[in-house]
């Protein structure tokens, strides 16, 4: 049959124009038109015959040379041939057009991503410059502390320096960018013939602690030190740092930590003792590492706190400092303390360093809280110099309960010029009567001396808009990838992905026994509504991890999820893509949730909510901070109940107070550092 068709056909030869090159040798190849008629029949595309091949203008069979079958065979096998690489080159040629179009795809979206990558790395520089500039004067004030310790200059000297560094007109960062290479000779020569005229209005702060984030953290107090220290010399105050040289310390965060040519001695048990000084930067601000020789166990353990000798351990370094800081011949305007540990540094100072340079100098101290004060006996007092009889009064160190003991948190109440207790929400009252933990006494003697300061949060690590652990940057004016990003965490914890479902977060470092019986309560009401829930423990408390784990198999509850480990990058997500975030306390001084989740468009809900919680004193007592006020105006009388209906029902009233929260500034920045700022001046016009 198909002999007899082919027998018809003729083929004509293929016009130049439809040349065409094969994908497999690259050779051209030309395609044969081919014109089906019938015998006796025009060609309309309708046969009622055996089918013919008309080649080129012959029209009639007549015309056409009979060919063998054999011959006739082979040029049809060369026709479908043809056929079939013109077809093989069609699809090849399809193919590279769908992926030429998906290389452009691919190219745009690399080019916003670039874009966007720009947008980042000149904000970053921005930082980064700014930063630079604080690490030069930071690392210029270091570099004098060694010339006076190695005798180079004397006291007067350096103090002179310091205050020029601090007064001048001329720019510190383009005169001496190029110390890291200089030796002290020709940095000290350059010094001498460098001038200042102005006296800027900014303090001289040293702060004298035993954490700061990330060389050092144990607690809030490390995040405490370095955010608002960072806050004060962006105000342009100039910050030191003292910290004993711990064996545990992240030193890969210290920018040109070097040891200092030269040994310091403190007295301590009767002795006078040699210390190694270390000096390095962080984030801009200059560190003094002190390395008892000695005493080298005191330091050199896996732990910050928790031995039974931390009296001695830190009463050592706190003579240290001072001992230090007088051979360095520094004169700060404010010497900065913190909790118990350095609290010993106030008697110190009015009792033996005041005379030594330093009567211009006065003393902070701030309290995480009042729940740790270290009681001892106060013969213990006299191995860092002090006088055990004229300190162990009730007026001075005595504890308020047992009066055979002394009290070293006391001691920097009763020593300090200013005492500042860090609390979100609490005022000054309720701590003295609630939560003072047995100094109630000294603490109302003291009251006028008591500032409350709520804490503040690294806004740029916490910033939605720049956020790299997001897939989706947003902000208060555009709020379209905070859906990309719940979408996202509801796919990574394989929930049902949709942005209309409310997603609610709970990231905590502890929460009490009651607490955890709320908490059930909560989700078993709110998972009835179709509400999902994400919670992320901090990994430091065992015990209640398994209740939770536990409590997630009871439940059985395909809207909720526990994560007992805590991670740096999700946690990020789960700010970013929740709607609302369960909070243990607003005085959250480790975690910050509150603080962050309203930076992140989330709204910060209590955990364990009560009607009258608030209302009942804040409005008889106006002493509390303004972030509490905004907490109460804002969030603070709503249950998680009453925050899920507002969502679902009142949408805009919602995305008001969101955009409100987004762009409130709550960073150490903002009131905390205002406070402080304010404490300081008082403190030095007394």
């Amino acid at each position: 049959m198909i002999t007899e068709m082919l027998s018809s056909l003729s083929i004509a030869k293929t016009p130049p124009s439809l040349r065409m090159f094969s994908p497999a040798n690259g050779k051209p190849f030309r395609l044969s038109v081919i014109c089906c008629v019938g015998k006796n029949a025009e060609s309309n595309g309708s046969t009622s015959g055996p089918f013919q091949l008309e080649l080129g203008n012959h029209s009639s069979d007549e015309n056409i040379p009979q060919m063998k079958s054999a011959e006739l065979e082979e040029k049809g096998s060369d026709i479908w041939q043809l056929f079939g690489e013109a077809q093989q080159n069609i699809l090849y040629l399809n193919k590279q057009r769908i992926m030429t179009m998906e290389e452009l795809d691919r190219v745009k979206r690399e080019k916003s991503s670039l874009l966007d990558q720009i947008e980042q790395l000149e904000r970053t520089k921005l930082i980064n410059t700014r930063k630079d500039k604080f690490s030069i004067t930071a690392e210029l004030l270091l570099r004098i502390d060694s010339m006076v310790l190695t005798s180079l200059i004397g006291s007067k000297e350096a103090s002179d320096f310091r205050r020029l560094v601090m007064d001048s007109k001329v720019s510190i960062v383009d005169y001496f960018s190029d110390i890291m290479h200089k030796q002290d000779t020709e940095l000290l020569a350059e010094m001498r013939h460098f001038s200042g005229k102005s006296r800027k209005s900014g303090y001289h702060i040293i702060h004298i602690c035993t954490e700061m984030a990330p060389v050092v953290s144990v607690g809030s107090l490390a995040l405490y030190v370095t955010g608002l220290s960072c806050a004060l010399q962006r105000n342009g105050n100039l910050v030191e740092i003292i910290l004993p040289k711990y064996a545990s310390l992240n030193l890969n965060e210290v920018h040109g930590l070097r040891e200092v040519e030269a040994e310091f001695f403190s007295y301590f048990n009767g002795q006078m003792h040699g210390n190694r000084i270390w000096t390095g930067v962080v984030y801009g601000i200059g560190v003094t590492f002190i390395e008892p020789l000695y005493y080298s166990s005191f330091f050199s353990r896996e732990k910050v706190y928790g031995y039974s000798n931390d009296f001695e351990r830190f009463t050592y370094f706190s003579r240290a400092s001072l001992d230090y800081i007088v051979k360095a011949g520094k004169q700060p305007d404010v010497l900065h303390i913190h909790n118990w540990e350095t609290s010993i540094v106030g008697p110190l100072f009015w009792d033996v360093f005041v005379d030594q340079g330093l009567g211009d100098t006065r003393i902070m101290l701030t309290c995480q809280s009042f729940e740790s004060q270290c009681v001892e006996q106060p013969e213990k007092l006299a191995l860092c110099g002090l006088d055990p009889h004229r300190l162990h009064r009730s007026d001075r160190l005595q504890d308020n309960n047992k009066s055979h003991l002394v009290n070293v948190l006391k001691a920097g109440v009763v020593y300090s010029n200013k005492v500042i207790i860090m609390s979100s929400m609490q005022t000054k009252g309720q701590i003295i009567h609630a939560m003072s933990h047995g100094l109630e006494p000294t603490l109302t003697i003291h009251k006028d001396k008591l500032v409350v300061a709520p804490p503040g949060f690294d806004s740029s690590a916490w910033d939605p808009s720049a956020d790299k652990y997001l897939p989706q940057n947003y902000s208060a004016d555009n709020m379209k990838g905070k859906s990309v990003c719940k979408v996202s965490l509801q796919q990574h914890l394989g929930f049902q992905d949709q942005a209309s479902i409310i997603l609610i977060g709970c990231i905590f470092s502890d929460i009490s026994d009651v607490e955890l019986e709320n908490l059930k309560t909560l989700i078993r009401m709110a998972s009835r509504r179709g509400v999902q829930f994400v919670f992320m423990g901090s990994g430091q408390t065992p015990g209640l991890n398994m209740a939770l784990e536990y409590f997630e198999e009871e439940l059985k509850d395909e809207n909720m999820r526990f994560l007992s480990k805590y991670d740096e990058a999700l946690a990020h997500l789960v700010l970013a893509g929740s709607d609302i975030m369960l909070c243990p306390s607003y005085d959250d001084t480790v975690l910050q949730v509150p603080l962050k989740a309203m930076r992140y468009g989330a709204v910060p809900i209590l955990l364990n909510f009560t009607e009258s919680k608030f209302g009942h004193f804040m409005d008889r007592d106006l002493e509390g901070t303004k972030f509490s006020r905004y907490i109460k105006d804002t969030f603070g009388n709503m249950s998680l109940n009453q925050a899920i209906e507002e969502l679902k029902n009142n949408q805009s009233k919602w995305d008001k107070k969101i955009v409100d929260a987004m762009t409130t500034d709550f960073s150490w920045e903002a009131e905390c550092c205002d406070i402080h700022i304010s404490a300081y001046t008082a403190i030095k016009n007394l």
